[in-house]
């Protein structure tokens, strides 16, 4: 990457740990400032002093498709840095494992109020704080199991689907000022993934034809990338960081 990000400010979603959290120091140690939220206090203030301090970040906890936490995070931003220029949505759940079609519907649509329905009202937001005059940048992190079946997560595959139709509607829509992306990693080694390699690691790689499950580093540059002038061509498009396992592997 030749662009640097000083000077601009990010709200990462879902960043007190794992990919989040990767994604909120890569974009730190490219110069920009950053909000990251999570549901709890605690861990969000270890990750801003992880950040280097309130020069850099600051935190807002507090769930992501609650409208109140959202409008808060948004102001607070605005508030302290004056601006928002990127717009991470990181945050997903999956809080089901099983057959699609046994998937509680209560689960299913607490799924995509968090996954798809929030990632929508967070960049709604950011419009109207910023993006919408100024111009910037959103970052959806989807993932490969919404562009093949991913059998035990179905519903989650589904929902990150929807997300990446999302992430082409509104880049349509949004142009020519702000640009809107995607993401879509394969497994990365953090503790929302654990139970999709934990114990069997090392069967689970060799479908990665790069031989080794992701790390959070290995998404944080891809968004840092989409984020930055480098991506001022790119909009509506979903880059998939995967390890090379979707060329014929499976999870």
């Amino acid at each position: 990457m030749t662009s640097s990000l000083k000077g601009q400010v990010a709200v990462v979603t879902g960043a007190s740990r794992g990919i989040g959290l990767g994604i909120a120091r890569e974009l730190v140690q490219r110069g920009a400032k950053v909000c990251i939220t999570a549901r709890n206090a605690e861990p969000l203030d270890d990750a801003v002093r992880d950040l280097g301090g309130a020069d850099h970040a600051i935190a807002v906890a507090g769930k992501s498709d609650d409208p109140a936490h959202q409008e808060e995070a948004v102001a607070r931003t605005m508030e302290t840095f004056g601006r928002l220029d990127m717009l991470v949505n990181n945050t997903g759940i999956n809080p089901v494992y099983g057959p699609t079609l046994d998937t509680d519907p209560v689960a299913a649509a607490k799924i995509f109020a968090v996954n798809v329905l929030a990632p929508l009202a967070w960049t709604r937001l950011a419009h109207a704080a910023w993006m919408g005059e100024h111009g910037g940048a959103v970052v959806n992190l989807a993932s490969i199991a919404g562009i093949r079946a991913s059998r035990g997560i179905g519903m989650y595959g589904v929902s990150k689907a929807a997300l990446m139709r999302l992430t082409v509607e509104l880049a349509a829509e949004l142009g020519p000022d702000i640009r809107v992306n995607a993401v879509a990693p394969a497994i990365v080694k953090t503790k929302f993934a654990e139970a999709l390699y934990e114990g069997r690691e090392e069967k689970v790689i060799r479908s990665y034809p790069l031989g080794r499950l992701g790390v959070p580093e290995d998404v944080a540059g891809a968004v840092a990338f989409l984020l930055s002038a480098d991506a001022g061509w790119i909009t509506g498009q979903t880059l998939v960081v995967d390890g090379g396992v979707t060329l014929g592997g499976g999870l």
